[in-house]
């Protein structure tokens, strides 16, 4: 008779065990999903912004879009990234097509100064026109661009100059180094 109360014990503590064993994480489950979660704010304080361009004349079109996005970190630091897409034509030379991506952050020591640091990728389909003395010549690459910049902050918009430290005259997208910008996020 011992063995048989010691069998139906074992038997007894091996279901219990199960038993527990299976209801229990469902029952520790159901007690978190009671707490609250807390709200990211990430997408309270994005800011979406960027650059529109147009010059027009009888021969020459240059049309660029620019949307981008950042993310401030705290009062001083911000990051984003942005896509651009420009086409430019001189109706007897050429016509390009630059599309590509940057990455940049952005440096408040004030509010009314900021320093920015920009990396970007352009692809460049360009195609020169045949002339009586030359064919139709494409020429399509990659053109990497780090840009520092320093510029005046006015609540939303910041106007500036920047310098590409990779810029290359005989091979560059852009016709010179130094060039001028208006950045806007909101």
């Amino acid at each position: 008779m011992m063995k048989l109360k010691t069998k139906s014990q074992h038997f007894l503590t091996i279901t219990l065990t199960c038993f527990l064993f299976l209801t229990l994480p469902h029952s520790i489950k159901a007690q978190n999903d009671t707490i609250p979660k807390q709200k990211s704010d990430f997408w309270k304080r994005l800011q979406f912004g960027g650059g529109l361009g147009l010059s027009i004349s009888n021969q020459y079109t240059n049309i660029y879009i620019a949307p981008g996005a950042i993310y401030p970190i705290n009062q001083f630091f911000a990051a984003g990234m942005g896509l651009q897409y420009s086409y430019v034509k001189d109706a007897d030379i050429y016509d390009s097509h630059l599309y590509g991506v940057n990455f940049i952050t952005l440096i408040n020591p004030i509010p009314q100064a900021q320093f920015s640091v920009e990396v970007e990728q352009l692809r460049a389909n360009n195609t020169y026109k045949a002339t009586p003395y030359s064919p139709e010549v494409k020429d399509n690459f990659w053109n990497t661009g780090l840009f520092l910049g320093l510029g005046y902050q006015s609540q939303n918009v910041t106007f500036g100059f920047r310098y590409n430290l990779l810029y290359r005259e005989d091979h560059d997208v852009y016709g010179q180094a130094w060039m001028p910008f208006v950045r806007a996020y909101f």
